[in-house]
């Protein structure tokens, strides 16, 4: 049907025993015709007549059209159980943000007949404290399952098969060196392993796609089989969608892209046919332009991420990624001055929040830091070697995690995933005082 090439899908998935999504669709169909063709939709899908509110294979609804309301014998807009179902409403805010974008979505809020709005109302069913109760979870799709990515923050251990990496450049570059790095990570408790083939650092010359997946291949393979990386996720680390495409292939499971699709147009386009979470990082110009005093004016550091990393995420979106895949990087050490990472460090919710003014969904995105033993560490400490800035990483995950922070990329696995634990245990600690 030609209606499912214009949806727009809501930014997250919601899991319990059904999954639950939420669509803004543009349609010259009028509501009736509309309701017509998503009937047939369930029929071809394989739903039949049964129980009302029972088990079906799907259960396509109109929760809104436009400005109207409708009632009719068939068909009642808005939609007559929104107000009562958490697991419509939640999905539902995910589509939307704190300023409505347009008069439409005003006229969904009047709707409500409270001042606030749809957001009054959610507020009053409980709002963010309902998710991971009653059987919601925001998840994301990877491998052959969902990944509950907020019951506990994940490790990601760094794999560099580069010779001029800034911290560990020339270590990992045989296949021998890397599968035993990789397999002392998962041993101190890496949950994934990001293997890059390209340095990122500042001032790196770019090498070609092909020389990268010289490097990469085999690494990547042989760590794919090793039998302890069973359960655990493998990212790549490139910006070239042919590396991203071969790497998948080969048994990576998630895109770690620092450029979210600036430096390969057909990147976005690759992923999305993919089908596999995609980390889109916020860098201005390159790795060779990326400190440029351009590169490096902010008025608001943190505003001005939030603006930027939404506008990737809507790429990718209008690209076929869907925004429940996306992970997002606020880059530090990219494109960054000193001032800039630690204004980062402690406005990780300020992100967010004005991520959410435009979008919920894009707000609550698995979000990724990775600090791990970077330039500015050892302005701070007066530590020119890169690997003895791990205390200070060490210091920056616990920030990050505290503020908000899901994944945490880090070279030091084993010390970092102690943080991580602590600090997963004082969140644990603080929602359940904050219920009793």
């Amino acid at each position: 049907m030609n209606i499912l090439k214009q949806l727009v899908p809501t930014k997250h998935r919601f899991s319990g025993l059904t999954k639950h999504c939420r669509v803004r669709a543009v349609t010259k169909l009028g509501p009736h015709e509309l309701l017509g063709v998503l009937k047939q939709i369930e029929k071809d899908m394989g739903r039949s007549g049964g129980i009302r509110y029972g088990p079906r294979p799907i259960d396509l609804d109109i929760l809104f059209y436009g400005k109207f309301k409708v009632h009719s014998e068939i068909l009642t807009i808005p939609h007559e159980r929104i107000w009562e179902r958490p697991f419509v409403m939640a999905p539902l805010m995910d589509l939307l943000g704190s300023s409505a974008d347009c008069d439409t979505v005003t006229c969904w809020h009047s709707f409500s007949l409270l001042s606030g709005g749809l957001l009054e109302f959610w507020e009053k069913m409980g709002g963010e404290s309902l998710i991971g109760k009653e059987g919601m979870k925001r998840v994301l799709p990877i491998k052959s399952g969902l990944w509950d990515w907020s019951q506990r923050t994940s490790v990601m251990g760094i794999l560099n098969v580069t010779p001029d990496s800034f911290s560990d450049g020339g270590k990992f570059v045989s296949v021998e060196a890397a599968v035993t790095q990789a397999r002392l990570m998962i041993s101190e408790g890496a949950d994934m392993i990001d293997i890059g083939a390209q340095s990122t650092r500042p001032m790196a010359s770019r090498i070609s796609a092909e020389e990268e997946l010289d490097r990469l291949m085999p690494v990547l393979e042989a760590v794919a089989g090793m039998p302890e990386a069973e359960g655990k996720l493998i990212s790549v680390d490139t910006f070239y969608s042919e590396v991203a495409s071969e790497a998948v292939s080969k048994g990576a499971h998630l895109v770690n892209d620092i450029s979210a699709g600036q430096l390969d147009s057909n990147m976005l386009r690759v992923v999305a046919g993919l089908k596999v979470p995609y980390i889109a990082m916020h860098m201005r110009g390159e790795p060779h332009t990326m400190q440029n005093s351009e590169n490096l004016q902010y008025d608001d550091v943190c505003k001005q991420i939030a603006s930027e990393i939404y506008s990737r995420v809507k790429d990718a979106e209008l690209s076929g990624i869907p925004a429940w895949r996306v992970i997002i990087d606020p880059g530090i050490g990219f494109s960054k001055k000193t001032e800039h990472n630690l204004d980062i460090l402690v406005g990780l919710p300020n992100i967010r929040a004005e991520i959410a003014r435009k979008s919920f969904g894009v707000s609550h995105a698995p979000m990724l830091i990775g600090p791990s033993r970077k330039k500015f560490l050892g302005h701070i400490c007066s530590r020119i070697a890169a690997d003895e800035r791990d205390p200070a990483t060490i210091a920056c995950v616990t920030a990050s995690v505290l503020g908000g922070a899901n994944i945490v990329r880090v070279h030091n696995v084993r010390d970092n995933a102690d943080s991580v634990k602590v600090c997963d245990a004082m969140l644990k600690q603080r929602s359940t005082k904050n219920l009793s």
